[in-house]
């Protein structure tokens, strides 16, 4: 079995200073790019996070502070990862929940413009949850029959999740081998930002999803209590929740224009 791709999909793991998004930083990523003619291209980098790296975390992955002191900052790494990225769909495991969002805030923070509102993503935890419920190493068993010896090595977390993919189109049937069909199967509920802040209601508008203004309408929210969106915008939210935000924002103040 082979991905029915219409244009490039980024298949992508990252090791992390935590599991914070909005506070932790990537100490190495790695990218597996396949191409609708099936070619393949792969990267990876050591990342220095210029923070860090607890002792607890390190014995997860590995990598120590020594081994990433005289690497390039993710700022200096993220035009060409940004580059290899645009204007593909994005695959990962437990990507919607923790990879996306992190590398979202490590984009912004870059200043690099990053906005998943044209791509798709195939969170291949969600499918194997919904069809088997286990973790990557015991996907990359269950579908390939492999062992995942180099476990929380970004490359090789990469890979394996590739292979579990392509093995779960051929296990399954009824899975649709088209990367939108994916995405919609693989995702959990329908965020306006990554996580889980912003939601929609059933007419597609967007909604807090927490605190004392949860369920409302942000436009509502907005329009009646306007120093909520300082608050947040000066309050420890993830950066593209604040952007998402300030997008609703701008264009609340558009339509008052028009």
């Amino acid at each position: 079995m082979s991905l029915n791709l219409t244009r490039p999909i980024c298949f992508f793991d990252l090791e992390t200073t935590g599991t914070n998004v909005a506070k932790d930083r990537i100490v190495e990523i790695s990218i597996l790019k396949v191409y609708p003619n099936g070619n393949k291209e792969s990267k990876t980098w050591l990342v220095n996070p210029e923070v860090e790296i607890p002792a607890e975390v390190v014995a997860i992955h590995g990598i120590s502070n020594e081994k990433v002191a005289n690497e390039p900052t993710f700022k200096e790494l993220s035009k060409e990862i940004f580059a290899m990225i645009k204007d593909c769909d994005l695959g990962g495991f437990n990507s919607d929940r923790f990879d996306i969002p992190l590398l979202a805030e490590e984009m912004l923070r870059a200043e690099v413009d990053f906005d998943m509102k044209k791509m798709v993503s195939i969170d291949v935890q969600t499918i194997f949850h919904k069809m088997e419920k286990r973790t990557l190493g015991a996907a990359y068993k269950f579908y390939c029959d492999k062992e995942l010896t180099d476990a929380h090595s970004a490359e090789a977390d990469t890979l394996a999740t590739y292979e579990v993919l392509l093995a779960q189109l051929d296990k399954y049937p009824e899975l649709e081998n088209n990367v939108k069909k994916l995405a919609d199967f693989s995702t959990h509920r329908q965020f306006a930002d990554f996580a889980g802040f912003l939601g929609f209601d059933k007419e597609g508008n967007e909604t807090f999803a927490f605190g004392k203004h949860k369920g409302k309408k942000v436009l509502d929210v907005l329009e009646k209590e306007p120093g909520y969106f300082g608050w947040i915008l000066n309050a420890d939210f993830p950066l593209y929740t604040k952007k998402v935000l300030t997008q609703i924002k701008l264009s609340q103040l558009n339509n008052k224009l028009v």
